[in-house]
């Protein structure tokens, strides 16, 4: 068995679905008909109106028709107000914490909510901010897309929303729905996932589906009681590799792949099959409307609606060195960006060769002030930074495991496939030198020295880096069916990852936190319920899935040679009571 590129999760609620704008006009028409006067459809921001306008609006009758985003702040004003958070950082923003109606003028907002109160026609707000027109429709419907759709549009020239920046550098696109319209959309959306009657799946063009809100949130509680798998999306980078192109099936005509996402809930999505008809979604949206049941309640107690942990995949197999980087301190990143938290990380070596390093902490005796010297020199160019004298350099191994807190220097090297196990502020990488390489778009990559400065750690050197993060392997268990390792991360990180290694089954504890799963050796295995709550959950090798806190306790089964050895890498988020 192969690793599955579009994972489903089999809905058991019967359902009400609609597969084509023609139907759910005749939906919408008949919720007109048995008396219903006015409908909202909320639009997350990128969600293409012109398509709707097209192909649903059209196909409505005697109708009056309002769109939200005409009653925003135009774009000039808008982007004023949001300066702030914007910044004049290619990457970087602050985080908003403003709520949608904030950016439509209370005046207009008035007019136009009074002139639908006495309007005599059937009326349709439909847009980002419908509701804050029409905040108590007849009908409510909620027309969904995922981020990395988004962030594919963004690179086709579409525009932020209320922003006329078509043409504007993609970094810069992606960087304002970060900090931006996907934070005041998600507010939104959280408050109207309990009330919605229709939920619009717009992430394929002219290939809308819809299906009813309650078989929508029977969908979320069934998600959180059982193992799921997000689907995963795969992009290019200047140092990708072949490695996943090969093991994953992937597009051999792509040049290369460097990163995986698939376990990254605010980016991936979720395949929901109501009975044959696929309704994709945010995954974010689980983490969101499920909270207690996904994460459990220490873990949402301490970081609340937020999923903690990321898996991804970095492959330079064939490929290059990964930028020379550094992750903010937790107080920095409160300080300059609004984040709660930070984004310490691991490397596990998922694949090695003899040539495969990691550049790990500085070398001895290194001083700052010297090092940053060195790294604005080759800023500027026609100077190579020299890595060997201030960075150390390792060799690496299949299943080795490297902490990375948040303050340490480090760089991925060739021929390496790593399982990137984090924290999840993702964004937030300050590279310090990039190997005199240009970025996909033949621009230099940008480089944050000042934010670098400000972070790196020297006291991370090579004594500590050996001594505190390589392979801090401790066996927590072991007999003569299975071996459970400790493998990381640093007592500094909140993640705690545990490695069991198993012939034929082993019972593993979800110690009170959500679980982030992936299977490092092996063909498959199953992951079941041990009260029969779950049917067996397929995973194949290299496969990452999610094991909701709700289940408490399961079982993990060998599905290939049962002479041979599987290993399943499990991480949670430690008890720090």
């Amino acid at each position: 068995m192969t690793y599955n590129l579009r994972p489903e999760i089999k809905i058991k609620q019967d359902a009400q679905t609609w597969t084509s704008y023609d139907q759910i006009a005749d939906e919408l028409n008949q919720q007109f008909d048995d008396g219903k006067k006015t409908i909202a459809l909320e639009c997350y921001p990128g969600v293409d109106l012109h398509e709707l306008e097209q192909q649903l609006f059209s196909r409505l009758t005697n109708v009056r028709l309002v769109k939200a985003d005409d009653y925003a702040y135009d774009a000039e004003t808008l982007t004023n107000k949001i300066a702030a958070n914007l910044t004049e950082d290619r990457v970087f923003g602050i985080m908003s914490h403003a709520t949608l109606d904030e950016f439509y003028p209370e005046y207009e907002v008035k007019q136009i909510q009074k002139e639908l109160a006495e309007e005599s026609k059937k009326v349709v707000v439909y847009g980002t901010g419908a509701v804050i027109l029409l905040p108590d429709p007849d009908v409510l419907c909620y027309a969904d897309l995922t981020r990395w759709e988004i962030q594919k549009r963004y690179r086709s020239g579409m525009p932020n929303w209320k922003a006329a920046n078509e043409d504007e550098d993609n970094l810069k696109k992606v960087k304002r729905g970060f900090f931006f319209e996907w934070r005041v959309a998600d507010r939104l959306k959280q408050k109207l996932t309990n009330r919605i009657d229709y939920l619009i799946d717009t992430n394929v063009p002219n290939q809308v589906k819809m299906v009813d809100g309650v078989s929508y949130r029977a969908a979320l509680d069934q998600i959180v009681k059982q193992p799921f798998r997000l689907v995963p999306y795969f992009d290019a980078s200047v140092w990708g590799g072949q490695w996943m192109k090969k093991e994953f099936n992937l597009n051999s005509e792509q040049e290369n792949y460097g990163w995986a996402f698939d376990g990254v809930p605010e980016e991936n999505s979720l395949c929901l099959d109501f009975s044959g008809i696929k309704i994709e979604i945010p995954a974010i949206n689980v983490v969101h409307q499920r909270p207690i049941s996904l994460l459990g309640e220490k873990v949402q107690a301490r970081f609340g609606n937020e999923f903690p942990i990321r898996f991804d995949y970095l492959d330079t197999v064939g490929g290059g060195n990964l930028s020379l980087q550094v992750h903010p301190r937790v107080d920095y990143i409160q300080e300059k960006f609004g984040m709660p938290y930070t984004q310490n990380e691991s490397y596990y070596i998922l694949q090695a060769s003899e040539k495969s390093t990691i550049y790990l902490g500085v070398k001895e005796g290194t001083e700052k002030t010297e090092l940053f010297n060195e790294l604005h020199k080759a800023e500027k160019g026609d100077y190579r930074f020299p890595d060997e004298k201030y960075i150390n350099c390792f060799s690496v191994k299949k299943h080795d495991h490297y902490s990375i807190p948040a303050g340490t220097i480090h760089c991925g090297g060739p021929d390496t496939v790593v399982l990137e196990i984090s924290q999840t502020p993702y964004i937030f990488t300050f590279k310090l030198w990039d190997w005199e390489r240009l970025g996909l778009d033949g621009v230099p990559r940008p480089v944050h020295l000042a934010h670098g400065e400000e972070n790196v750690n020297t006291d991370y050197d090579t004594t500590w880096v050996q001594e505190n993060l390589i392979n801090p392997f401790e066996t927590l268990h072991e007999d003569n069916e299975s071996r459970v390792e400790k493998t990381g991360l640093h007592e500094l990180e909140f993640i705690e990852t545990h490695r069991h290694w198993f012939k034929k089954e082993v019972t593993v504890k979800a110690h009170q936190s959500v679980n982030m799963l992936n299977l490092v050796e092996g063909e498959e295995i199953t992951v079941e319920s041990l009260d029969n709550s779950f049917e067996p959950f397929e995973i194949h090798y290299g496969e990452t899935f999610i094991v909701p806190e709700a289940v408490k306790e399961y079982k993990l089964v060998n599905q290939g040679d049962p002479n041979k050895e599987v290993a399943v890498i499990q991480a949670f988020v430690r008890d720090l009571s």
